[in-house]
């Protein structure tokens, strides 16, 4: 697993580091300014006390309207979180069904300490394993065996970056895709925001951030002349969706994506249904007091937010993609790397379970993705419905 947030040391309060005074105006001038920002109308609940995240952005998923924020553009490490601009970039170039069998330089640069599902040299993987295993177990060698099918990491590096500025995301330099500690990696809780939004577009993007619990291929075995090959499970280790000691499953959570290292501290980007109303909530770097403390802010955060629906003025608005492009592209149809709906839809071995094994289902549905004069004129980029499915 990969390293954790030091201990806060009382003692070094007057180190915390602090925002700049004037930060990234995207999305409007209020969310350039530091400290917390929040426009509440008569009646409105007041926001959690409980807060104490270096920054926070919570918005509203299809309107774009930003409810609240804290220091929206304050340029932190983004710890794994990151990964979801690794997928809004990849995952729709390469074809779900498709095989790769792991070459020792695939797993060549992962830091020390990373996070690991497990993929193993000279064993074969499809697609669809690999991104179970960076969305469930943040696996930065599925991230890496990808990247090299993707042409390499540096190639996929610099795609993520060109991506990342498709999105209107000017706060994010991509170092590695995995979302490692490097020099100069950084990114903020709005462009974090913009990463997990763009994906949920993508059909396989949601199922692979809404799976609970799945299998992931084992390493072969031969015996007695015959050769098999197992698996084991992986479990999701965003504790707003699979629950954990203290804390338990967050009501409608449909993902999307944690991460933790020494840097970064704790970060996460989490997405919840209520109703027709869809949240999107990032956290970086509580201060680690608190057991759990970057889901339970986000849990704050998400119950604040649906009970401020129409009580609050939006401090800003998340950007419109500036294009269609960068990095990978879009799919054609929105979705994913040619894989049918029956695929998506299948539950067995080696993909994600059902009933207990997928928290947020899918409903039946077009997915219009609004083309960039609509969503000029809109200010809406709707997301497809998402329904809770119940746990066996």
């Amino acid at each position: 697993m990969p390293a954790h947030a030091d201990e806060k040391n009382p003692a070094d309060t007057a180190k915390e580091p602090r925002p700049p005074a004037q930060m990234s105006t995207v999305g409007g001038a209020q969310l350039g300014r530091p400290g917390t920002q929040v426009n509440l109308k008569a009646g409105a609940p007041k926001l959690p006390t409980k807060l104490s995240a270096r920054s926070w952005v919570i918005s509203d998923a299809e309107s774009g309207q930003v409810l609240a924020s804290h220091n929206a553009h304050w340029r932190l490490p983004p710890a794994s979180t990151l990964k979801m601009l690794f997928a809004d970039t990849v995952l729709p170039k390469l074809p779900s069904d498709r095989e790769h069998k792991v070459v020792p330089a695939d797993l060549e640069g992962m830091g020390e300490g990373s996070s690991l599902v497990g993929v193993k040299e000279g064993e074969s993987y499809s697609v669809h394993d690999l991104w179970l295993g960076v969305f469930l177990r943040s696996g930065n060698d599925a991230v890496h065996v990808l990247a090299a099918m993707n042409g390499g990491v540096d190639k996929t590096v610099e795609e993520m970056n060109e991506k990342a500025r498709a999105l209107t995301a000017n706060d994010t330099k991509v170092v590695s895709p995995d979302g490692y500690d490097r020099p100069g990696q950084v990114s903020s809780a709005y462009d974090l925001t913009l990463f997990a939004r763009a994906g949920l577009q993508n059909k396989d993007f949601r199922e692979y951030a809404a799976t609970a619990t799945a299998k992931f291929p084992g390493e072969t075995e031969k015996k007695d002349g015959k050769t098999k090959r197992g698996s084991f499970q992986i479990q999701n280790t965003n504790r707003l969706l699979t629950g954990d000691v203290g804390i338990d499953p967050y009501p409608g959570i449909a993902g999307v994506k944690n991460g933790s290292t020494t840097n970064a501290g704790n970060t996460f980007t989490g997405v919840a249904q209520r109703g027709d109303r869809v949240l999107l909530v990032t956290v970086m770097h509580p201060d680690g007091e608190e057991p759990h403390g970057v889901y339970k802010e986000t849990a704050r955060l998400l119950d604040w937010g649906f009970d401020a629906a129409g009580k609050v003025e939006p401090v800003g608005e998340l950007a419109a993609p500036s294009s269609a492009g960068g990095g990978g592209g879009t799919p054609k149809g929105g979705e994913a790397g040619g894989s049918s709906d029956a695929h998506a839809a299948a539950h067995t071995d080696g993909k994600p379970s059902g009933g207990a094994g997928t928290a947020i289902g899918i409903t039946a549905g077009v997915l219009v993705l609004l083309g960039l004069v609509a969503y000029g004129v809109h200010r809406r980029w709707p997301l497809p419905d998402l329904a809770r499915r119940h746990r066996r």
